[in-house]
């Protein structure tokens, strides 16, 4: 974990609120298109071969303010949904980078299937717009969806969202036409019996204490695949619509 964001605060060390890093372990404020996808190793299957950078922002205990570590981070590159065809999906493109949700945001906001973040427990109760109680012995997921239609021209937008949009539900707009993986995060936490997930907040809800935590639930993502391997994972796996689990490239090659 640390205060940076390459993305939001490029060059400005510790400007940031507190970020839960995964994949690239050499992230930080000084992190370019270059030193993402070239340096660092991988806390990812694959290893090296999926150097890109995921942030989200640190869930932390209000009790003593520390930040509570997340148990494991599942990863999602997706297709099929929005009505976008699994054939039309293409690879992410060198150097793109994205945020998904508002850092900035203050209320529960619409239906949760519409919303770029959520959360839920695994004990069945469904999903919520704020940081749920889960009980002990279960599992809080902290979801992150992301728009997979570019642009197809700009790697980057000045509110870093603007050059991607979200499907319409017959497939990508005409004003971003380019199909991408859907990403998805599911940051997991294993609630214990010491837990009280009813004091948490993220590090990013700058609001009122007397609302309920996670509204304003975000995600960053900046691309440091080795074009290789992510041409083959979306023609193997994406295109051809297979579930190629956390490992797979569906094309008999497996990545470790």
């Amino acid at each position: 974990m640390n205060f940076d964001d390459p993305i939001v605060y490029p060059g400005q060390t510790g400007k940031s609120h507190l970020h839960a890093f995964f994949g690239n372990t050499g992230a930080n404020a000084n992190s370019t298109a270059s030193s993402i996808a070239n340096t660092g190793n991988s806390t990812c299957r694959g290893g090296t071969l999926n150097r890109s950078s995921y942030w989200v922002p640190a869930m932390i205990d209000t009790r003593n303010g520390a930040p509570v570590k997340p148990t494991t981070a599942n990863i999602y590159y997706k297709t099929g949904y929005g009505g976008v065809a699994p054939s039309a999906v293409q690879p992410m493109p060198p150097g793109l980078r994205m945020i998904a949700g508002d850092a900035k945001n203050a209320a529960p906001g619409g239906q949760y299937e519409s919303m770029p973040f959520g959360y839920s427990c695994d004990d069945g109760s469904g999903n919520s717009r704020s940081i749920p109680n889960c009980s002990a012995g279960h599992e809080l997921w902290q979801t992150v969806n992301f728009p997979q239609c570019w642009d197809g021209v700009n790697l980057d937008s000045p509110d870093h969202k603007s050059h991607m949009a979200y499907p319409t539900g017959g497939g990508c707009p005409a004003s971003h036409p380019v199909a991408l993986p859907e990403i998805t995060y599911n940051i997991v936490y294993l609630i214990t019996a010491s837990d009280s997930p009813t004091n948490w907040r993220l590090a990013s809800d700058n609001y009122s204490n007397s609302l309920p935590g996670g509204y304003s639930g975000h995600g960053d993502w900046f691309n440091g695949w080795k074009q290789e391997a992510m041409d083959a994972f979306v023609r193997g796996c994406d295109q051809a619509a297979l579930d190629c689990h956390s490992h797979l490239l569906g094309d008999g090659r497996a990545i470790y």
